[in-house]
């Protein structure tokens, strides 16, 4: 199974740069560069739709603005930590976080949350690490847009 998540992801990651390179002369007219910061607080529901859907919105502005072009981070607090905890036991989920991490977007996990919820984000969550995590979820928002992110709630 973990040569097919990897095989997927190799897959995956190869695509989008594809299509991102193909799309980037007319793409870096248009857009330039871009920080963006998605908000994710949401249950995804048993088949993880919301989830996938949300993640696929972000490739998809990877894919018209270009890699390159961008700064994106993803902030998960609350019940959007259900992201990376579903993520643990669903190959496609993981195979679309680490294609997009892959791509230097970074995803930053509430340690409020964490801590409200006695999470373990090295045994309850996929792929996350020390420096991934952020004080407050919220703050980390409002921090963001200072620096002159772009808010986007999928």
């Amino acid at each position: 199974m973990r040569l097919f998540t990897r095989l997927f992801t190799a897959v995956t990651i190869t695509l989008g740069l594809v299509l991102a390179i193909a799309g980037n002369a007319s793409a870096n007219e248009r857009y330039g560069k871009q920080k963006v910061v998605y908000h994710i607080n949401y249950n995804g529901g048993e088949d993880d739709k919301a989830y996938r859907g949300a993640l696929r919105n972000i490739q998809n502005h990877i894919n018209a603005v270009g890699a390159e072009n961008m700064e994106i981070r993803v902030v998960l607090h609350g019940n959007g930590l259900g992201l990376l905890s579903h993520a643990k036991t669903n190959e496609a989920l993981q195979g679309q976080v680490l294609s997009l991490k892959g791509q230097n977007v970074a995803i930053n996990v509430c340690n409020n949350t964490l801590k409200g919820r006695k999470i373990s984000y090295q045994d309850d969550l996929f792929d996350v690490f020390e420096e991934d995590i952020v004080p407050s979820g919220v703050a980390e928002l409002s921090h963001l847009q200072q620096m002159g992110y772009t808010y986007i709630k999928p």
